[in-house]
């Protein structure tokens, strides 16, 4: 006696949407879903459809599945034991168990079966039914009226709804066979448990089973800072239709950290490969912003079939990309493939419905702000030139560091020798439009900080963390910011002589009008719209 068969119910007049077991979904008939579901995990023969359609039974004979017709069938109960019962008799003389297998939960994979089997078996159940978890309130109706409205907590419960998607039973119960209660186990489906039994469930199946997986690789540790982090998530976040994974690269903690904190799946690179790490996860689409990528890596991933979009890329591996985005480059001229400068910056939201600053006669605040870590502390050097200046001039100080600044207590140190109630100090901020609301000047590194101040109409003078920060060629004074070059190479005289300009009405004038030409609120949705058309996902 074989150990197990699949039954797949397939009668077309208990259909509640015309020919719905033959009709496509997501470019699949219902039943050809259920047979190669059923066929990944059983031989063919193995596999029996009862069904009361000669078209389903031709469908069955070209998959090499076999078919019980009956042209009278019907169910008219709920209850797909009982209904199935003859036919479950008939198979309990060759086989030990029965999975049914529902053609209308199309969401079940074949993954779902073999686990489901897995915990039967380790169970020694008798039986295993699919179910999904619901919390709703219970209401009782007494008087024509409902009860409980008002009591919190009254009437709420824990209820596990069956789904239908898939029965286990050992077939000997039906024969009388087997002692005592039978043993039942549930299998949580949840988000697959759909079955449809309306127009809308197919239509929410149809766009359920059009999702492609894509996953955001980052980098973000104290050297590089969060950028790629801020970014990867900001395009997530306008990414509703499609399955959303993070990998972070090995040493990224602070990545890990603030993805951690939108409840994202995150994968950390171990020891292996970061290539090995991706592909693991069966990606359709890979968004990759880590700076330059290898060769060996995007080889790697275009062999996989998998499609590639790197950010800031211009190492060896971007030749290999579907596409390009740098923005923060304006050397090379756009392609198709490769797509460079300020219109494609990405503004976050919280920019698109902030005041934008007007330009006073005096500057009346400073922002102080070099990103996510700033990993050499250009923060408090900054700090220490331009005080005494803000202090005779009675300017206030807004001084922001991210979430990976580790010289915190070393800069509220600072600040309590200083004990100049004009300096602010905000760390960690998640509505860093409103630090810049208001402020008159700015003093940042090269990064996409810039693009945020131009929005913003905030001119600045420009440092850069390392020789890659000065590529970034939109922090010049054609586009409002007065650019100093490395902070390794700049002295404190020269921070105080440029801010000491940069006070100066005319020319932040010049740089505010400049700034003023500047329109970045569409770009995310063009950058979004090439990334889906790479992938070939524009429609879906």
């Amino acid at each position: 006696m074989k150990k197990c068969c699949i039954v797949i119910p397939a009668v077309k007049k208990n259909a509640v949407i015309p020919d719905q077991l033959v009709k496509r979904l997501a470019g699949v008939m219902l039943i050809d879903r259920a047979i190669h579901t059923a066929r990944a995990v059983a031989a063919g023969g193995d596999v029996f459809v009862v069904t009361d359609s000669q078209e389903i039974a031709l469908v069955c004979e070209r998959s090499g599945v076999e078919c019980r017709r009956n042209s009278a069938l019907r169910f008219t109960s709920l209850d797909i034991v009982a209904e199935l019962r003859d036919a479950l008799a008939e198979l309990a003389e060759h086989y030990e168990h029965c999975l049914i297998l529902r053609a209308s939960c199309p969401l079940l994979t074949w993954v779902d079966v073999e686990d489901a089997w897995k915990q039967y078996c380790e169970a020694q159940a008798d039986s295993l039914v699919t179910v999904k978890s619901v919390r709703q309130r219970i209401w009782n109706v007494r008087g024509g009226s409902l009860e409980s409205l008002l009591d919190d907590g009254i009437g709420e419960e824990q209820v596990l709804v069956e789904s239908r998607a898939l029965i286990i039973v050992r077939l000997n119960l039906l024969q009388g066979g087997g002692t005592g209660h039978p043993r039942i186990i549930p299998y949580f489906l949840n988000e697959r448990a759909i079955e449809i039994q309306s127009y809308q469930d197919w239509w929410i199946c149809e766009r359920l089973l059009l999702r492609r997986h894509l996953v955001f690789v980052v980098a973000g540790y104290p050297a590089i800072g969060m950028g790629h982090v801020f970014r990867a998530l900001m395009l997530a976040h306008e990414i509703s239709s499609h399955k959303i994974s993070f990998v972070c690269t090995r040493g990224s903690e602070l990545a890990v950290e603030s993805i951690a904190r939108k409840d994202y799946r995150i994968v950390r690179q171990g020891r292996e490969p970061l290539v090995d790490t991706v592909l693991a996860l069966r990606p359709d689409m890979v968004i990759n912003d880590i700076l330059n990528t290898d060769a060996p890596y995007m080889g790697r991933l275009a062999s996989a079939g998998v499609c590639c979009v790197n950010f800031e890329d211009e190492g060896p591996g971007a030749d290999m990309a579907n596409l390009v985005v740098n923005a923060l480059y304006e050397s090379a001229g756009s392609t198709e493939r490769l797509r460079c400068g300020p219109d494609y910056f990405c503004l976050r939201d919280e920019f698109v419905g902030a005041c934008r600053n007007v330009l006073r006669q005096q500057v009346k605040t400073v922002l102080i702000t070099f990103g996510g870590t700033d990993f050499r502390d250009f923060s408090r050097r900054v700090l220490s030139v331009i005080e005494p200046v803000c202090r005779a001039y009675n300017i206030a100080i807004r001084l922001v560091a991210g979430p990976g600044y580790a010289h915190k207590e070393a800069m509220e140190s600072h600040l309590r020798e200083l004990a100049n109630p004009l300096v602010e100090f905000t760390w960690d901020t998640n509505v860093m439009s409103r630090m810049m609301e208001g402020a008159d000047l700015a003093v940042c590194s090269a990064g996409r900080t810039v693009y945020e101040l131009a929005h913003m109409r905030v001119p600045a003078m420009v440092v850069a963390h390392h020789e890659r920060e000065v590529g970034h060629a939109f922090a010049r004074p054609r586009n409002g910011f007065a650019f100093l070059g490395i902070m390794d190479s700049i002295s404190d005289a020269k921070i105080r002589n440029v801010f000491l300009a940069m006070l100066k009405y005319k020319r932040r004038a010049r740089f505010f009008e400049r700034q003023s030409r500047r329109d970045f609120t569409g770009n995310k949705a063009r950058v979004i719209a090439l990334m889906m058309h790479a992938a070939g996902l524009a429609d879906k």
